[in-house]
């Protein structure tokens, strides 16, 4: 008997895992399928890389297994949403070898792919659909798809979705699902609106934690260069000529900083390429290809179109421009690592990039010294000459004002902590999403 059938798997499941060559299941697996298999609501807390596609749908195929019938035409049995089609495509791709051997039917629909071919799709009925939440409305507004008939929902990279303004989707979609279902959700990080949609979405949830929220890869060497933003550009070059061969993937703020640093390593001789909103999804899915495969070997990405981004050989991550939101550190670095292997992670550090570190530091409870190593956490409000660089002595606080515009104007770093989420968490979730105090019961196995 295999590791997998310990867990409760049928053969048929475990036999294609054998074949794909999955023979151990990863500390999220173990933890979460034999909970799921019994029917429980699940907040998974995990890195990327850790194996959480099979943490959902290993369990999720099973159940649909035992589940008699086919689906109805244009009806859905199994609900995962991703924030962005890369992660869309990577869960289904995840997800069809195991369900090679059964009958079930995986879908996919995001935007950027004709729609028509998406509304044939669904016209026969699936069992399982995985769908940003955007192209999905679009979907249900067209009367092209019911999810009235959804007996198990996902919710994968919850978190980023949030960070994305998905909640206004979420919104809508809630209310057109099937009750009593299933509901797991998995997460890197647990802000404050995390706990309320799980508080909105969860009846009586297991928590399953890996490593405790925010937390980074064991295996990742991070550090902090803390230069000039006008040095940026020849570090990187040094970094990228130091190993030509290693696979590295470098985070831009814009999309239009992508897509001009991409031209400008291709025009100094790198094999560059770049994904962000301006590209196709053709174009997208031709650089991630070529970036797996070795043709290319620098990838520039923006934040949201590196999601979903699943590569094991990844060794390098190059944070070029500090991201808004600190949670997004811990997913940028996350694409190195991956599947137990160790990885590096550098990011450039500009003077006005210092409220920034802070944050991303306050979140993994750590301080950076400027050479990798780690010293103990700052505290939540420190003095302006704790990080400053010898480049750049911090400057004593004014302490008198005569007005608050001009406190706005002087006053020490600019406001550029973590983004809103366009929602206001004191709202409360669950009665903004319509579900108020539903009580749902646990799918009958």
């Amino acid at each position: 008997m295999s590791d997998f059938e310990r867990l409760g798997l049928a053969p048929t499941l475990t036999r294609e895992l054998a074949q794909a060559g999955f023979s151990t299941p990863t500390p999220i697996q173990t933890q979460s399928i034999p909970l799921a298999l019994d029917g429980h609501d699940i907040l998974g807390l995990a890195q990327t890389g850790t194996g959480k596609t099979l943490a959902f749908g290993l369990p999720m195929l099973h159940r649909l297994m035992e589940s008699p019938g086919r689906p109805a035409p244009k009806s859905v049995k199994a609900l995962v949403l991703a924030p962005t089609r890369e992660l869309v495509n990577q869960i289904a791709d995840n997800l069809r070898p195991v369900a090679k051997a059964t009958p079930l039917r995986i879908a996919t629909v995001v935007g950027g792919q004709s729609i028509n071919r998406q509304i044939a799709t669904l016209a026969r009925g699936i069992d399982i659909l995985v769908a940003t939440p955007g192209r999905l409305i679009d979907l249900m507004q067209r009367g092209d798809v019911n999810l009235a008939t959804v007996k198990f929902l996902v919710l994968d990279e919850a978190d980023h979705m949030l960070d994305m303004g998905f909640i206004h989707a979420l919104r809508k979609i809630a209310p057109k699902l099937g009750t009593p279902r299933q509901t797991m959700l998995f997460s890197a990080t647990m802000p404050k609106q995390m706990e309320e949609l799980s508080r909105a979405y969860l009846k009586d949830p297991r928590r399953v934690e890996v490593a405790p929220p925010g937390k980074t890869a064991d295996k990742i060497e991070q550090s902090v260069q803390f230069i000039a933003q006008a040095e940026k550009p020849g570090r990187l070059r040094e970094i990228l000529s130091a190993d030509r061969t290693a696979l590295t993937l470098v985070f831009a703020r814009t999309k239009h900083g992508a897509e001009k640093m991409k031209k400008q390593l291709v025009a100094d001789g790198y094999n560059a390429e770049s994904i962000h909103g301006n590209r196709s999804q053709g174009q997208r899915d031709r650089a991630i290809k070529a970036f797996r495969e070795g043709a290319v070997t620098v990838l520039v990405a923006t934040d949201v179109a590196a999601r979903g981004i699943d590569i094991p050989g990844v060794a390098k991550v190059v944070n070029y421009d500090l991201p808004n939101v600190p949670e997004a550190y811990v997913h940028r670095i996350g694409r190195t690592a991956r599947a137990g292997r160790a990885g590096v992670a550098i990011s450039f550090c500009s003077p006005d990039e210092r409220p920034l570190l802070k944050d991303i530091e306050k979140l993994l409870g750590r301080r950076f010294d400027g050479q990798g190593a780690e010293v103990p956490a700052a505290p939540a409000r420190s003095s302006p000459d704790e990080t400053a660089s010898p480049a750049q002595p911090a400057r004593k606080p004014r302490r008198r004002r005569k007005n608050k515009t001009a406190k706005a104007v002087q006053g020490g770093a600019p406001n550029t902590g973590p983004l809103p989420v366009h929602d206001d968490p004191r709202a409360g979730l669950t009665r903004a999403l319509g579900l108020g105090n539903t009580a749902r019961s646990k799918v009958a196995a």
